[in-house]
């Protein structure tokens, strides 16, 4: 699982209330009938589970092996992408395939999806499409059927190209993987190319993150997403840490790997435009700005989260119950924001952005909610800190502010 677009947004919306009725004592519920179509949405996120084996540190839905499901998934995914098409209007600006490993399936399973998605949906003529790549499954016929297909931005699991940190990882590719993985995508036409990278990776050195950087840099791609490793609830990787087997990086290694990070790829041109996230210019991704700047997008296949008119859900996510049904999946954790809600979700998404908030967003969001004067004084608080600071007239975080942005967003959702 790489993690330069997930369909989830990663962020818990403790101001959510439930959609009256919307999950019943008879089972999930039914999005067709809590949103009535048509639908005008920026993205759409494609989910496909399977992976060759599930990663510790995952807590995405994934299921490790099942080829044998591999052709009846695609069968039901398609059926679904044709039901989304049906409900949908206007042009849709950005896909992001992701996973589990969507390049998992086998390359004539990957060309009947991919093709489904380019002529059973509403893509713009400048749709930016990407799909997440697992190294150890590119080969040259993938990469081709990807490219033929329309795919035109690959998003690639890299996490590490130190042996002992992707064992660490429980990542099973080979380093060499990597480059040779982009040189498929280059020679079939892709050249639009983003690295993830993880970091605080347990027995990393400063050093060592330092290797990673300058090699993923090496390899000329345009994007790169750099994450900390997240102890996640329930993953093996927690339950390993909390047996002592695993001892994680202090906080200030961890401070200074993303220090280094900023550092080392302002040095190389790379613009810092996400929290997560660099790019060089013109090369961000676009579906990542749907999610930080809280636009719409639809969601496609089991587990999958979406976002529409203020309402958000997942499907559910239990592959054999998708593969039983038929039309839009079932649907889970439907929660509307009330007032109070959007405003701090929005501050939450909108200091995610480098680039800030303009101070005509944040006098207006003041203006609505139940706590705007308590987010006012917050506000107030990190800026005497020096953790917050006015820059052209947009609200941002400071260097300083990037390493506590959990907590400020704390402050103001």
């Amino acid at each position: 699982m790489t993690s330069d677009g997930p369909g989830d947004s990663r962020l818990q919306l403790d101001q959510c209330t439930s959609v009256p009725d919307a999950q019943t004592a008879e089972g999930p519920a039914d999005i067709g009938e809590l949103l009535s179509p048509p639908h005008r949405v920026h993205g759409i996120y494609v989910h496909v589970p399977f992976c060759r084996h599930r990663c510790h540190y995952c807590d995405f839905f994934t299921i490790a092996g099942r080829e044998d499901s591999f052709g009846a998934f695609a069968d039901r995914l398609i059926e679904e992408i044709s039901e989304v098409g049906e409900r949908l209007t206007g042009e849709v600006s950005t896909v992001f395939v992701g996973g589990g490993t969507p390049t998992i399936l086998p390359p004539d399973t990957i060309r009947r999806v991919m093709t489904a998605i380019r002529e059973r949906l509403p893509l713009g003529m400048d749709c930016e499409w990407t799909v997440e790549a697992n190294p150890e499954t590119i080969d040259a016929a993938r990469a081709q059927a990807l490219a033929e297909s329309g795919v035109n931005r690959i998003s690639l699991g890299a996490q590490s190209f130190n042996p002992d940190r992707l064992e660490a990882l429980q990542r099973q590719h080979d380093p060499e993987s990597v480059p040779r993985s982009l040189d498929h995508f280059r020679r079939a036409g892709i050249d639009r190319l983003s690295l993830d990278l993880i970091f605080a990776i347990p027995g990393q050195t400063l050093a060592q993150w330092d290797e990673d950087l300058q090699a993923a840099l090496d390899l000329g791609i345009q994007h790169l997403s750099a994450y900390s490793l997240v102890y996640e609830a329930g993953t093996p990787l927690t339950r390993r840490r909390d047996r002592g087997d695993v001892r994680p990086v202090s906080n200030e290694l961890e401070a200074d790997m993303f220090e280094h990070a900023i550092s080392t790829l302002a040095a190389r041109e790379f613009e810092h435009y996400e929290v997560s996230n660099w790019a060089m210019p013109h090369q961000q991704c676009r579906h990542n700005l749907v999610y930080w700047r809280n636009e719409d997008w639809w969601p496609i296949g089991p587990g999958a989260a979406g976002h529409v008119g203020g309402t958000r859900w997942k499907n559910l996510p239990r592959l054999a119950s998708y593969l039983e049904g038929n039309g839009l999946p079932p649907v889970t954790a439907v929660e509307r924001l009330d007032e109070d809600g959007r405003v701090g979700e929005s501050f939450m998404m909108g200091l995610r952005l480098l680039e800030g908030m303009p101070r005509s967003r944040v006098e207006a969001l003041l203006q609505h909610g139940d706590r705007g004067g308590v987010r006012s004084a917050a506000i107030e608080r990190w800026l005497e800190s020096g953790h917050l600071e006015w820059l052209r007239d947009r609200l941002r975080f400071t260097a300083q502010g990037l390493l506590v942005a959990d907590s400020v967003n704390l402050d103001l959702l």
